[in-house]
């Protein structure tokens, strides 16, 4: 949206538009949060039974 495009709405409906951003982004961060989390979980699992394989080996 171009700054001409958005002289031509009003304040209610900028407000409201941003408050539609705001929350998407807020939603964005929180999922990218999870996904973060969720990697960080495999990788400490796949190191753990990378760790214990070898003494099974013993």
């Amino acid at each position: 949206m171009r700054e001409d495009d958005l002289a031509l709405i009003g304040d209610a409906e900028l407000v409201e538009e941003l408050s539609l951003l705001t929350t998407q982004t807020a939603r964005m961060r929180a999922r990218m949060a999870d996904i973060m989390a969720e990697l960080e979980r495999r990788r400490c699992a796949a190191k753990a039974a990378g760790a214990a394989a070898p003494a099974s080996r013993r």
